[in-house]
C-alpha cells in the first residue's frame, strides 16, 4: 500500500508538471507554424550616362572684309561639303538646333559676351534642351567677325583644330546654325553659331512603363512588410496560442507573407528585364558611330 501511494504521488507530480507547461508547449509549436517574410532585395541599376559636350575656344576673324555676307543655308552646305570630303555622312538640319543657335547668337549681342557659357551660366547643353532637343552628344562652334562668305567662314573653322574636330566628328548626326549681324564692342559684325548633336533617340531607351511598375511594386512591398510586421508582433503577444482568434491571425499573416513574396518575385523579374534594357542603352551610347 505504501508503495502504491508513493507511485501515485510521483504520477501526480508528473501529470501536474505536464499540465503546467502544456500551454508553453502549444505556444512553441504554434510559433513554428509561422512563416517569416523572405526579404529579398533586387538592386535596380540605372546607370546614368554623362552627356558629352564639345566647345572649342570661340573664333574671331583675323581680317575684316568690308563686303562680308553670311547665310545659314550656306554654312550648313559648306560644313557638309567638308564632311563629305573626309568620307563622313552629311548632317541633317534640325529646327530645334537652329532655334538654340539663334538664341545663343542673339544673347551674345544682347549681353555683349563671346564665350560658350553666358554670364548667367547657360551653356550649349542648356540651350538645346530648352529648345526641346534631347541629346547624347552636343557641340558648339562660335565665330565673330566679318568673314567674306560662308565658305571662308567654314574654312576658318576647319583651320582651327577644335572647331575642325566638331565639324568632322563622325558621331554627330544633326546640325543647327544661326547667323546674325549686329553691334558688338561698338562695331557692326557677324555672329555665327553652329550646334552639332547626336540625338537621344538613336539609342533604344528603357521602357518607362516597366520602371513605373517596378516603383509601384516597391511601394506596395514596403507597405505589405509593415503590415506583416505589425501582425507578427501581435501574434507573438497573443495568449493562448490556440483557438479561433489565434488561428485567424496566423492565417492572415501567412497570406500576407505569400502576397509579399509573390510581389518580390514579380518585381525581380521586372527589374531584370529593365536592367537588360538599361545595359543595351548604355552600350549604344558608348559605341554608336
Amino acid at each position: 500500500m505504501r508503495n502504491f501511494k508513493i507511485a501515485f504521488l510521483i504520477l501526480t507530480i508528473i501529470l501536474g508538471s505536464t499540465f503546467l507547461f502544456w500551454d508553453n508547449i502549444l505556444d512553441f509549436y504554434s510559433l513554428l507554424s509561422l512563416q517569416l517574410p523572405k526579404v529579398e532585395k533586387e538592386t535596380i541599376l540605372i546607370e546614368e550616362t554623362e552627356k558629352q559636350v564639345f566647345t572649342p575656344p570661340p573664333l574671331r576673324a583675323k581680317e575684316e572684309v568690308p563686303e562680308s555676307f553670311l547665310t545659314q543655308a550656306g554654312i550648313i552646305k559648306w560644313t557638309n561639303i567638308q564632311r563629305q570630303e573626309y568620307g563622313l555622312l552629311s548632317l541633317k538640319e534640325d529646327t530645334k538646333l537652329n532655334t538654340a543657335a539663334e538664341v545663343k547668337a542673339q544673347d551674345m549681342f544682347s549681353k555683349q559676351y563671346f564665350t560658350h557659357v553666358s554670364p548667367l551660366g547657360v551653356g550649349v547643353g542648356d540651350l538645346v534642351e530648352s529648345a526641346g532637343y534631347e541629346f547624347l552628344i552636343v557641340g558648339e562652334n562660335l565665330a565673330l567677325g566679318n568673314f567674306q562668305n560662308d565658305e571662308m567662314l567654314v574654312q576658318a573653322w576647319m583651320d582651327s583644330p577644335g572647331h575642325r574636330d566638331n565639324i568632322l566628328n563622325g558621331r554627330y548626326q544633326e546640325i543647327g546654325v544661326a547667323v546674325v549681324r549686329g553691334t558688338f564692342e561698338g562695331a557692326k559684325v557677324w555672329m555665327a553659331v553652329q550646334h552639332f548633336a547626336l540625338p537621344l533617340s538613336v539609342c533604344p531607351q528603357p521602357d518607362e512603363i516597366v520602371k513605373e511598375e517596378i516603383d509601384l511594386n516597391q511601394s506596395q512591398i514596403k507597405e505589405l512588410l509593415k503590415t506583416a510586421d505589425r501582425l507578427l508582433s501581435k501574434i507573438k503577444t497573443m495568449r493562448p496560442k490556440r483557438g479561433a482568434a489565434y488561428k485567424e491571425a496566423v492565417e492572415q499573416y501567412n497570406a500576407l507573407v505569400a502576397q509579399y513574396n509573390a510581389l518580390i518575385e514579380e518585381t525581380q523579374v521586372l527589374a531584370s528585364q529593365y536592367n537588360i534594357q538599361v545595359n543595351i542603352f548604355n552600350q549604344c551610347v558608348a559605341g554608336v558611330e
